[in-house]
């Protein structure tokens, strides 16, 4: 039996473990590296390096909003025609993202090098942190093309069926990073440069793995160069479906812009600072999140496609409770231990540790809701109804997060910035709750109607 066969055919509860437990490493440890890569530049350079990368950070997220964009666009259209049995068509599709994001890495990064220091400005650097953040940034965007084929394509590997191979390319580029991190860094003393340095080269291992999986045939799917030809309705139907992730991802960066103006506004450099940690820690353990959406993907597209429609539900409960177990978890441990995971990030300044443990605990306040939510507007993308999706994943970093970060902090001060977290956070959960189940009940007339064809027929 077929890889993409089994999507259909196996146990739920064995395939989200399957395909949710490889992402999820994967996330672990790319978030495990992005956190490791702040505590080296905290105690190897500085708080200051700190709050520069902190404000570089939203152009990263530009450049990841364009790779899942096209990768996620995709893959959500190749997990369909796989479930249709059009195995051409899902090869001939991911030839045209391998395309678009070679064209799309190319323009990012002619743009970013031009504009960069009027962005980083916009970004919320202050006049001591511009120096790091341009040192960072400049660097890290001659890696743009890495970051494209490395996570966009990352997502086709899964589409098919092989999620470990999926999370080794992810986890050999991080356990690189983390070791050229403490090379540059800690041995050659390149400093903010020194990790920036170490970032590229990691995603360019990434980057090479997944294009050799493909280009060699070891996948189910193949990319064959000689073969690609662009086709205006695969492009329209990758960008189409590509827009809800890309909102989610590209209005986390218009967050981070909004977020960093805040912060600099009413807390300075010493904010800046906490809040980099606050989001490197927060990260690693919302990552099992993005894995278990990542893994429970492909089972509903296929089984969506395929008309299976009880095994939709059955993936996506066992999705939200999946999430909301995983974040229950993290919250209990950041409650628990606030000054010791702020410590890591840089011990001696003991300002910087007592303000970012009482961000952190006001800030992730309703942590237990997100994983729900992300599960939610992720069936929404997996089922081809990205404006859906889109709307959902925008009600918590657009509509909501954004102006509770303008309107809280003119009476609250900078405490107001971080009560922003949690008022968004728990308004987007509500509004999931009503859309799912809505949904619910449309998949169980579905299925109650698929049951009585099939017994009409026997």
């Amino acid at each position: 039996m077929k890889q993409t066969e089994l999507l259909g055919t196996e146990n739920i509860t064995k395939l989200m473990l399957r395909f949710s437990v490889p992402a999820i490493v994967g996330m672990m440890v790319n978030a495990l590296y992005n956190m490791v890569d702040r505590i080296f530049v905290g105690n190897g350079v500085g708080s200051l390096a700190l709050a520069g990368i902190t404000v570089a950070f939203p152009m990263l997220m530009i450049i990841m909003a364009f790779a899942v964009l096209l990768g996620i666009g995709a893959s959500t259209l190749i997990s369909i025609r796989l479930g249709q049995q059009k195995d051409q068509e899902a090869e001939a599709i991911m030839g045209n993202a391998f395309v678009m994001m070679f064209v799309f890495s190319v323009l990012i990064t002619i743009a970013g090098q031009f504009l960069m220091e009027p962005m980083l400005m916009a970004f919320g650097a202050s006049a001591t942190a511009l120096p790091y953040a341009r040192e960072y940034a400049s660097v890290v965007l001659w890696g743009t093309m890495f970051f494209m084929f490395g996570m966009g394509m990352n997502n086709f590997i899964r589409a098919e069926g092989n999620p470990r191979m999926a999370m080794l390319t992810m986890v050999v580029g991080a356990f690189a990073n983390i070791a050229l991190d403490a090379l540059f860094i800690f041995v050659f003393n390149w400093g903010i440069r020194g990790a920036a340095v170490a970032t590229v080269i990691s995603k360019g291992i990434s980057a090479a793995l997944v294009l050799y999986y493909f280009l060699n045939g070891r996948g189910h799917l193949k990319l064959s160069l000689s073969k690609i030809r662009l086709n205006r309705s695969y492009i329209f139907g990758i960008l189409t479906l590509g827009l809800a992730p890309f909102a989610m991802n590209f209005s986390a960066s218009l967050l981070n812009v909004v977020l960093n103006n805040s912060l600099r506004a009413y807390g300075g450099d010493l904010a800046l600072s906490a809040m980099g940690i606050v989001s490197s820690v927060a990260t690693f353990f919302l990552m099992p999140i993005i894995g278990i959406t990542q893994g429970i993907q492909p089972i509903v597209g296929y089984n969506y496609g395929a008309q299976n429609f009880g095994r939709v539900k059955d993936a996506l409960f066992r999705g939200i409770v999946a999430a909301t177990g995983i974040c229950l978890l993290g919250y209990l441990l950041i409650n628990a231990f606030p000054i010791q995971l702020v410590s890591l990030f840089n011990r001696d300044d003991a300002e910087l540790v007592q303000f970012g443990a009482r961000a952190m605990r006001l800030f992730l306040l309703a942590m237990p809701v997100i994983g729900f939510q992300a599960v939610g507007a992720i069936y929404f993308q997996a089922v081809g109804r990205p404006k859906h999706a889109a709307f959902l994943s925008l009600s918590r970093q657009v509509l909501i997060l954004i102006p509770a970060l303008l309107i809280l902090p003119r009476f609250f001060g900078i405490d107001g910035v971080f009560y922003a977290g949690p008022v968004a956070d728990l308004t987007s959960a509500l509004l999931t709750a009503v859309w799912v189940f809505i949904e619910v009940r449309k998949l169980n007339a579905r299925s109650k109607t698929m049951s009585e064809l099939s017994a009409a027929v026997e």
